[in-house]
């Protein structure tokens, strides 16, 4: 198999980006004339983007997965605002960030009377449903029927918590569970209501827990390894001095057995050790996306063969990106490239030019407005998200987004940090590292594999200008505590 390095992929990944101009299929005001179309959103948990084979993976295959990217768009530059697996939902369900929407980490508990696009689709005729991961400490609002896990749930024999039915186990693998609940969903619910159901997926979230038929997948093979696997963070000091608990390879226990177990059999020299524990990890990591991808690929099937295909639209995206061994973690959360970016697949048929990519900078806020949109429902005015209606339609709006803000909190042993990322910057501020003095900075066009801080370079002076001004303007913007 072709092996491509990370610089050369992410170098690549604006190709074709001129097909995203292209003319769209029907114009909007032709679509709201038709009836409003069906929406399925599929949400893996910790799905990198690029653990997808249509992002360019030498590694993994993603084959269903990848019919949306040849069915329907592809978006290079969708970004995370949270990435944290609750924050994230919550900041995906009410458009806001998390210093509106209140679940700012996992421990928070979740506002469920707040406003949510859910709620707001109910309101404007649509049956709507979520199956799968919840983790929200509340119980779901906004839905007409939830089928949803206690907190992570579990890949075996899963607790659920479902409409009408209080706490149950079902038994069987937690990704077909997931998908057979969502397929017979669809075939119960009211056929006379568009409907909007949410997928959300488990996989790949460890602890690696496999099918059986998937336990020896790879089990022969040598993975390539990343080009940044022994990084040594030198110019980035809060990755470099601090333990960051359960991101790096060398010290990422999470907790489970799994992994202790690994840990005291693995070398004990630094750099044999992470090469043995990146085999370790990323063989399960793989083995629970190819599980993932086939039953993503059941649910495709499902839509096409019960003819909501033509009035469907299909997205599948993740709750955060995820380091796969990159710089040398096993985790997210850090505004990092490997860690804020998503994969974002929509299929839209008669709107979206089957093929197309697009590398406009979209993020987690944007669903709510553009389902909304999509509905004909009104897009309420506090939401800090855009329909991106107009991307999918193979136009960018003049005045389209310049950044995208971005803010972690606590935990897990990493440091609070904050920043603007650009499309060719990123601008990062750790507020409580050295008294607040700290800041990275990265020119992601010279260094994509983000090596080098460059904030206290003198050429780079005037670019920090700009960030800073730009991350003060977003920071007034949104409204954020004390910045405003």
């Amino acid at each position: 198999m072709r092996t491509i390095t990370r610089r050369k992929f992410l170098r690549t990944l604006g190709t074709g980006a001129l097909a995203a101009a292209a003319a769209p299929l029907t114009s909007f005001a032709n679509l709201l004339k038709r009836p409003r179309f069906n929406i399925v959103f599929i949400m893996a948990d910790d799905h990198a983007l690029h653990g997808l084979s249509c992002y360019g993976s030498s590694i993994l295959s993603t084959p269903n997965i990848d019919r949306l990217a040849r069915q329907g768009m592809r978006f290079t530059q969708a970004m995370g605002v949270n990435s944290l697996c609750a924050p994230a939902r919550a900041c995906l369900l009410t458009g806001k960030h998390s210093h509106i929407n209140g679940k700012r980490t996992n421990g928070d508990a979740f506002n469920g009377n707040q406003q949510t696009f859910p709620k707001r689709l109910q309101a404007a005729g649509y049956e709507t449903a979520i199956v799968g991961k919840w983790h929200l400490k509340v119980e779901p609002t906004g839905f007409d029927f939830y089928k949803v896990m206690r907190g992570q749930g579990s890949y075996f024999d899963s607790e659920f918590r479902e409409t009408g039915k209080g706490w149950h186990r079902e038994k069987g693998y937690l990704t077909n569970v997931i998908t057979d609940s969502s397929i017979n969903w669809l075939k119960q619910r009211n056929s006379d209501k568009p409907f909007c159901l949410m997928v959300h997926h488990k996989a790949p979230h460890g602890p690696d827990i496999h099918e059986e038929r998937h336990k020896q997948l790879f089990e022969n093979e040598t993975i390539p390894a990343p080009d940044t696997l022994h990084d040594d963070w030198e110019t980035r000091e809060p990755l470099r001095t601090g333990e960051c608990a359960g991101t790096k390879l060398i010290n990422c226990s999470w907790g489970q057995d799994i992994y202790r177990k690994l840990m005291a059999s693995a070398p004990k020299e630094k750099r044999p050790r992470t090469e043995a524990v990146y085999q370790q990890m990323i063989k399960g990591y793989m083995r629970l996306v190819a599980s993932l991808d086939e039953n993503v690929g059941r649910l495709l099937d499902y839509i096409d063969e019960a003819g909501l295909r033509d009035s469907t639209m299909v997205v599948y995206t993740s709750d955060n990106g995820f380091f796969l061994g990159d710089h040398g973690m096993y985790n997210k959360m850090w505004m990092y490239e490997e860690s804020i970016k998503l994969p974002l697949l929509i299929r839209y048929p008669g709107v979206v030019k089957p093929g197309t990519v697009n590398d406009d900078l979209v993020c987690m806020l944007d669903f709510a407005p553009t389902f909304l949109e999509i509905a004909g429902a009104k897009i309420p005015e506090d939401l800090q998200g855009r329909s991106i209606m107009s991307l999918l339609q193979g136009r960018t709006p003049a005045e389209w987004r310049e950044g995208v803000y971005y803010h972690f909190y606590t935990g897990y042993g990493i440091p609070e940090h904050y920043g603007v990322r650009t499309k060719t910057h990123k601008l990062l501020h750790f507020p409580t590292f050295r008294d607040g003095s700290y800041w990275e900075l990265f020119d992601l066009t010279e260094d994509a594999d983000e090596l080098t801080n460059v904030y206290t370079k003198p050429e780079y002076q005037d670019v920090s200008k700009t960030l800073h001004a730009l991350l003060t303007a977003y920071e007034k913007k949104l409204k954020v505590p004390g910045k405003s």
